[in-house]
């Protein structure tokens, strides 16, 4: 298995042993709890699905209770899955942890990036502005936005609208320390998503595989 769930902890300052100061972001990484199984030979695809993060019984549906007891599990308020190589390896409630990643290796993290409302093109897209002189009359504005010949919008066109709130995923982070008893990943630079998101961390993909 090559992936875990973590919750986004914040940054701090790290000192490597070379006194090199880097900014580190910390995350609680696990433990997940395999709760279900899949197979090829009765989903078509090996994987596993693993539960982060408990959650009070009493905001648990009847279906997803069933889900849980089967597993021996107590309910968990986030579910992902996990392409593995064979499913038969891995039994239900077994623990995933922290341990799986080494410094030095490098990972992928995914998660949900901050919702920042309606903004316009300037924020949402870097454009530039206009001049800021009173008879400019263009500032901020989105300017010209179809040809003359169609008459309409393009698709794709880059305007002001929904800015964050989407999921991101940043590649090839390197593992600065792993701490297993307190269940701490830390890696080199930001991540996706506010304090306390959910972050789906996987071992990044070497080229040529």
């Amino acid at each position: 298995m090559e992936g875990i769930l973590g919750k986004k902890l914040g940054m701090v300052e790290y000192f490597t042993p070379a006194g090199e100061a880097v900014p580190v972001t910390v995350i609680q990484a696990g433990p997940c709890v395999i709760i279900q199984k899949k197979t090829k030979v009765t989903d078509g695809y090996d994987a596993v699905q693993v539960g982060f993060g408990e959650k009070p019984e009493r905001l648990v549906n009847k279906p997803l209770k069933g889900h849980f007891k089967r597993a021996g599990v107590a309910p968990f308020r986030y579910l992902r899955e996990f392409p593995v190589i064979d499913g038969e390896d891995y039994s239900l409630g077994q623990e995933i942890k922290v341990n799986m990643f080494n410094p030095g290796e490098k990972v992928d993290i995914a998660g949900t990036a901050k919702g920042r409302g309606f903004a316009g093109g300037i924020k949402r897209h870097g454009f530039h502005r206009g001049p800021m002189g009173h008879g400019s009359k263009y500032h901020r504005r989105s300017g010209s936005l179809a040809a003359k010949g169609p008459a309409r919008v393009f698709k794709g066109r880059r305007m002001p609208g929904h800015y964050g709130n989407e999921r991101v995923t940043t590649q090839n982070l390197e593992v600065i320390k792993v701490e297993p008893d307190r269940n701490i990943l830390m890696v080199r630079g930001a991540v996706p998503g506010p304090r306390g998101g959910l972050l789906v961390i996987k071992k990044a993909v070497k080229a040529g595989k």
